[in-house]
C-alpha cells in the first residue's frame, strides 16, 4: 500500500511542500527543479506558488561500484564539480577515478542541456527569490553543487526544498542558503525511494512534458 511509504510519488511531495513555502511570502520567486526527479515536486511546487518553473541541470558522480552513493556533482555552468571529501577519502577514490566519472557524466550534463534548455529563456537569478526543489536529501552532494551555482548567479534569498531528509544532511547544507524548508525530516534506511510508493526513474519525455505543461517561456 502507498500509505505505508511518506509519499505517494512525486506531485504528491510537493504538494506537501506549497503550504511550508507560501507563509514565507516570497515576491516574485523562481522555482528550480533539479533534473531529472525534482522537476516532478517543483511542478506543483509552481503552480501553488504561482511562480515559474524552471529545469536546472545537476549531475551526480557517483562511486564506480556503488553508483547511487554520490562522491560529488557537477552543477550546470560550474567549470568544476562539488566533492565530498570524506567519501572520496572512504572509499579510496584516486584522481584518475574521479576524472572517469567526471568525464562521463559532463556528457550526459551537456546532452541534456541540448534537450531541456534549448530555447529556454530562463531569467537572470540575481537579485530574485529562488526556491530550488530536489525530491529529496541524501549526501546532499548534488544540492550543494546547483546551490552554490544559484548564489553564485546572485540568486537571493536561495530557499532549498525538499520533502524527505535526514537531520545530518540539513545540517552538512547549513550556510549554503538562507532556509532549508523539508516536510520530513527522517532517516532514510532504504534511500530516497524508499520513501516513495512511485519512485520510477523520469525519462526524457516525461521531463518535457511537465515543462511544457507548465509553460517553457518564464517571465
Amino acid at each position: 500500500m502507498w500509505r505505508d511509504a511518506l509519499f505517494r510519488d512525486r506531485r504528491e511531495a510537493g504538494v506537501r511542500l506549497v503550504p511550508l513555502l507560501a507563509p514565507l511570502g516570497l515576491k516574485d520567486a523562481l522555482v528550480y527543479g533539479l533534473l531529472r526527479g525534482g522537476i516532478a515536486v517543483a511542478a506543483p511546487v509552481a503552480e501553488g506558488l504561482k511562480a515559474p518553473l524552471l529545469p536546472f541541470l545537476v549531475r551526480k558522480l557517483g562511486v564506480p561500484w556503488q553508483p547511487e552513493l554520490g562522491f560529488g556533482a557537477l552543477a550546470e555552468g560550474a567549470e568544476a564539480p562539488v566533492l565530498n571529501r570524506e567519501i572520496v577519502a572512504g572509499c579510496g577514490l584516486g584522481p584518475d577515478d574521479i576524472a572517469t566519472v567526471e568525464t562521463r557524466e559532463r556528457h550526459e550534463l551537456e546532452r541534456r542541456q541540448a534537450l531541456y534548455l534549448a530555447g529556454l529563456q530562463r531569467p537572470d537569478p540575481r537579485g530574485r527569490a529562488v526556491i530550488l526543489v530536489d525530491d529529496g536529501l541524501a549526501t546532499g552532494v548534488s544540492a550543494r553543487a546547483a546551490l552554490q551555482s544559484l548564489r553564485a548567479q546572485g540568486a537571493s534569498p536561495l530557499i532549498l526544498a525538499v520533502p524527505v531528509a535526514p537531520a545530518s544532511s540539513i545540517a552538512s547544507l547549513d550556510g549554503e542558503c538562507d532556509r532549508i524548508v523539508c516536510a520530513e525530516i527522517s532517516d532514510i534506511p532504504a534511500g530516497i525511494g524508499g520513501c516513495y510508493a512511485d519512485f520510477h526513474q523520469l525519462e526524457d519525455e516525461e521531463v518535457l512534458a511537465i515543462l511544457r505543461g507548465a509553460g517553457k517561456e518564464a517571465p
